[in-house]
């Protein structure tokens, strides 16, 4: 889904993707974890992040998401969220992470982990 999020944007105005290879597992309760993960979607010279994010939650209105908007988030950046209807799913898309990018930070839906399986380190 991160992928599906950042190769929305339009041709010419991304200069690379970066998406962890690995991400973390968080508990949703004592059997159940998510996993946690991002990307990095680094903008070609000049192009601002903001209307880029906004086109983002345009794309998914009506869709399977619930959409919130924070400008600023307590970071001082324009943020929208795409949280499932549904499940614990759910998208962070920042603007200016870093100057000229977007992070995308996700959380997926709970599963259950198997007992007496270690949960840390990296996923």
């Amino acid at each position: 889904m991160e992928l599906e999020i950042a190769t929305s944007i339009p041709e010419g105005k991304v200069a690379k993707i970066d998406q962890q290879p690995t991400g973390v597992l968080l508990d949703c309760s004592d059997s159940l974890v998510n996993w946690n993960g991002g990307a990095i979607i680094t903008l070609t010279a000049g192009t601002e992040p903001e209307p880029l994010v906004s086109a983002i939650k345009a794309k998914y209105e009506d869709s399977r998401f619930n959409i919130k908007t924070r400008d600023p988030n307590p970071a001082g950046r324009y943020e929208v969220q795409l949280r499932s209807r549904d499940t614990a799913e759910i998208y962070f898309i920042v603007a200016g992470w870093d100057p000229g990018t977007i992070r995308i930070a996700s959380g997926s839906d709970c599963f259950t982990w198997p007992e007496n399986e270690y949960k840390g380190g990296e996923f």
